[in-house]
């Protein structure tokens, strides 16, 4: 495997004594088809990255801290960019924030605080590229879902479960909802309001009352053409837990409509008739988890060809020979009991299969199958087979058709561990038959983790030691570690995403894939043959033959990035470019000065800027000549679009519940958040805005009946749809408030609503989000008679927004000063993020001693870099909690091997 390594490029062109020796004219060699790939992999080489995190979930006051590693050619550290984006993206598909990071030898090393202001209980998703990715289709950015918990400030835990009783024409959902206080307390016998919502629409609402248990059963229902709207809904709740207080909760109803569907994936890509073929098959839930089934093939006659089964998270396979002519169709039964007809492919009367058998531990067995009906049009003609993996052409070989089947065996040694496409091309150069598989080898990186001891006491001290090998060979690589307190951090090892998964896998195939560390942990020969099905219904991803060969090639738009860069144009204030300008850009918080001048047509580029991102840049222009008259305008940074999260199925319902041991920690360990300081109050408290600001509402009493206060409506984006259920004494019906008693009893004139002072429609109030609002005042009764009279209504609601703060006058000059200088231009570029170093206590104090340690991450480093001799070595002291300590090792070698390895040890 070494030896492939240090080849760029390697041609195998195999020929064979039995094959026909006629002569023909090539539509196209083999060899342009080699060269023209090699060419177009060297000059677009494809960079992937992967991100090892400390821990697989989060709680907020935690601090997320992460290691990035990008690759090109070959799984080598990549020399391509210098800067490497990180995103962190809300369920709802909005970008909370980006880290920018320099790359040093391809890798970077950063972390982001989970703070109270940007972050909720919830789940989120993050992904990791370069500018450089942005020119391809379908570029391999890094993917990962993550959850967060909450405790600071909690009131409310939460417990759901759907039921799906749905008929032909009626959705029917009931969820199950148990509510508890933090200290697992049922809320029993509460009064909860609950809306099933989409973007725009209120699908179904309703409201009931939790039993001795804080359960509650919520009965929704939807017309079949809002099955979609429902899908893509929350169900909102509000439970009142006192006269002041109400708690709301928010559930995805994507999972509480459940489908199934299976689809069937041909080997080689197309079912050929009076062939052996191959067909996979995988079923999923409508939550893009797979699900178990069977069922039987037949054709359209109703007679059985073939039975099928599910062995592995819903993917299975079977074999059969399709006659020509004949459509094929699969009676599929899913474990749930539901049942399906599905059609198979479409029959291709002529073709060639290509077949691999990926079973033999030392080499590949290829075979290509012919029908009649192609052997008789193509025979004499040339064929080709060609592989490529990780950036590089590592097979070649043609051959003219002579035979129905033709055999050969390809040794692993010539390919790169991880995924190989192999292509079969007719002599025109048109792909016939494709099929992925993934390469192995028995001597590849590994890491040998050990500790002195097996067991260590609290607050000991551990070193950890680490010898990386490949083969017998000790192995310079550069690693990246993580100690986590297992038993406060349990997590299912197979939906991790690792480096091994990442490089050599999910990098290289399109779609979501489940339990992807399932494959690379021990692996054995089940798990090769489930990786070999997982292959056969996937995508490769973003590769096309076709364009190749035709010369197309893709349009570069962003160049590597080395560096931080500023550009832009210098032009007169009539527009005409200014050529030669002189400009200077300062940073002064770095001392930093740089002068250049413009090109023929204005345009400008500072290059290879160092700054964090706090930082402020100024670019003037006033050493020119009539400076004043000049104006300076930036070019913007194009950054890809938030889409959604491809990785959706990794999220998680019921977080409460699945991070309750890791939650029941980080509620004693930010505790002292709870704390409210003393606040020495100097002035006499200034009146909140109320009714009795506005001339309009004189006539009501002086109190309201019932007062919301602001605080309650905080977080509340969309204010109608909180207030529906929050007012006493009021019911929501048909876009309108209504006095409960009166609507009872049959009155149906409506509550007026007044904004500020001013009588407003209910739709005014979708506009108005609940962090804006200062109170919400109800009046049932109006005892003078004269607001209701005047608007012809029943009751009153008053909304009162939150004072807006009053500016202060300033000067002319202050003013002129304030305003921009076109000349001149001062702002705060995206720049690094600054990079802080984990806290690793040290108990060999003894004032440290008396400290609780709850940390759930008890190390991370970084960077950990074997010697020569393959070896390493780090020290660090363990936190409080006792139970099995897991140390996860990740990393890369000079050879773009990658590893990981896990270690476990006993804290008493």
């Amino acid at each position: 495997m070494n030896s492939f390594k240090r080849s760029s490029i390697l041609f195998f062109v195999l020929w064979a004594a039995c094959f026909s020796a006629k002569a023909q004219t090539d539509t196209l060699s083999v060899n342009t088809i080699i060269n023209k790939t090699g060419k177009y992999l060297s000059t677009y080489p494809e960079e992937k990255i992967y991100l090892h995190f400390d821990k697989p979930y989060y709680a907020v006051a935690d601090t997320v801290w992460f290691k990035a590693y990008v690759t090109e050619n070959l799984n080598l550290l990549s020399k391509i960019s210098k800067i490497v984006y990180v995103d962190v993206i809300n369920q709802k598909d909005s970008l909370i924030q980006t880290v920018k990071l320099p790359l040093v030898d391809g890798m970077a090393d950063g972390n982001f605080p989970l703070d109270q202001i940007n972050y909720a209980q919830g789940n989120y998703h993050v992904r990791a590229y370069t500018k450089w990715m942005l020119n391809f289709e379908n570029p391999a950015f890094f993917n990962k879902t993550f959850y967060i918990g909450e405790t600071i400030d909690k009131e409310l835990k939460t417990h759901i479960t759907y039921k799906n009783t749905s008929t032909d024409k009626q959705q029917q959902i009931s969820a199950r909802i148990q509510f508890k206080d933090t200290n697992d307390k049922p809320y029993a016998n509460k009064a909860v309001t609950w809306q099933a919502v989409t973007t725009y629409t209120i699908v179904d609402k309703g409201r009931g009352t939790t039993d001795a248990n804080g359960y509650l059963t919520i009965s929704m229902s939807a017309d079949q053409d809002a099955e979609y709207q429902l899908k893509n809904g929350n169900l909102n709740t509000s439970l009142k837990i006192s006269d002041i207080s109400v708690a709301n909760s928010s559930f995805k109803l994507k999972n509480a409509i459940v489908s199934e569907d299976i689809q069937f994936f041909p080997e080689g890509g197309v079912l050929v008739a009076d062939i052996p073929n191959k067909v996979a098959f995988k079923s999923i839930k409508s939550d893009g988890l797979g699900v178990d089934a069977k069922g039987s093939v037949v054709d359209e006659s109703a007679k059985q060809v073939t039975t099928f089964t599910t062995q592995h998270l819903g993917m299975g396979s079977f074999e059969f020979t399709p006659e020509a002519g004949k459509t094929y169709s699969a009676k599929v039964t899913f474990s749930g009991g539901s049942t399906k007809t599905v059609k198979l492919p479409t029959v291709s009367a002529e073709g060639s299969v290509l077949h691999i058998d990926n079973s033999n531990p030392d080499h590949l067995v290829v075979k290509i199958s012919s029908n009649k009906s192609f052997l008789d049009k193509n025979k004499g003609k040339k064929v080709y087979l060609i592989a490529r993996s990780k950036g590089v052409i590592c097979y070649g070989a043609q051959t003219s058709l002579a035979e129905p089947v033709y055999n050969t065996t390809i040794p692993k040694i010539k390919f790169p561990r991880g995924i190989a496409q192999f292509t079969l091309f007719s002599e025109d150069g048109k792909p016939v038959s494709e099929r992925i598989v993934f390469v192995d080898h028995k001597n590849t990186l590994a890491l040998n983790i050990s500790t002195p001891l097996t067991s260590y006491g609290a607050k000991k001290k551990v070193k950890v030691n680490i010898v990386a090998k490949n083969d017998t060979a000790t192995v310079k690589g550069n690693f990246s570690v993580a100690v986590v307190d297992e038993t406060k951090v349990p997590y299912n090892d197979d939906r991790e995403a690792t480096i091994l998964s990442t490089f050599l896998l999910t990098s290289d195939v399109k779609g979501y894939i489940e339990q992807p560390n399932y494959y690379f942990d021990k692996p054995d020969e089940k798990k090769v043959e489930n990786l070999d099905l997982l292959l056969l219904t996937q995508g490769y991803r973003s590769f096309n033959y076709s364009d190749i060969l035709a010369d197309r090639v893709p349009e570069i738009a962003f160049f590597p990035e080395q560096g931080i860069e500023v550009s832009g144009v210098l032009r007169m204030a009539n527009g005409i470019p200014v050529r030669k300008g002189q400009l200077l850009l300062t940073i002064p918080d770095k001392r930093y000065r740089q002068e250049l001048t413009t090109d023929p047509v204005g345009n400008f580029k500072f290059s290879n800027l160092v700054l964090n991102d706090t930082s402020k840049v100024t670019i003037s222009a006033k050493y020119n000549p009539s400076y004043q008259n000049m104006v300076l305008t930036l070019k913007g940074n194009a950054y890809p679009n938030v889409g959604r999260n491809f990785n959706g199925p990794d999220e998680v319902l019921n977080i409460d519940s699945t991070l309750t041991t890791y939650l029941n920690n980080s509620k004693k360990q930010y505790g002292y958040l709870h704390t409210l300081k003393d606040v020495t109050v100097r002035a006499s408290a200034k009146p909140k805005p109320s009714h009795k600001d506005y001339s309009a509402l004189s006539g009501l009493s002086q109190l309201a009946d019932h007062e919301i206060n602001g605080e309650s409506l905080k977080g509340c984006n969309v204010l109608i749809n909180c207030l529906q259920g929050m007012l006493p004494g009021v019911t929501f019906v048909d876009n309108n408030f209504y006095i409960t008693r009166d609507y009872n009893a049959g009155n149906r004139t409506p509550m007026g609503i007044f904004y500020n002072g001013f009588f407003v429609d209910v739709s005014s109030l979708g506009s108005a989000s609940g962090d804006n609002i200062s109170s919400v005042e109800v009046f049932l009764k109006d005892d003078l008679g004269t607001v209701n009279r005047i608007n012809n209504i029943n009751g009153v609601i008053v909304i009162n927004q939150k004072e807006k703060p009053k500016g202060q006058r300033i000067t002319k000059a202050q003013l002129l000063d304030m305003l921009p200088k076109n000349y001149q231009l001062t702002f705060s570029p995206q720049g690094y993020d600054k990079s802080r170093t984990f806290y690793v206590p040290r108990y060999d104090v003894p004032a440290n001693l008396n400290r609780n340690d709850l940390r759930t991450t008890v190390y991370w480093n970084p960077s950990v870099v074997t010697d020569a001799a393959g070896k390493a070595s780090f020290e660090f002291y363990n936190a409080d909690g006792k139970g099995k300590y897991k140390v996860v090792v990740e990393g890369i070698d000079d050879n773009g091997d990658v590893a990981r390895g896990v270690y476990r040890y006993i804290v008493k």
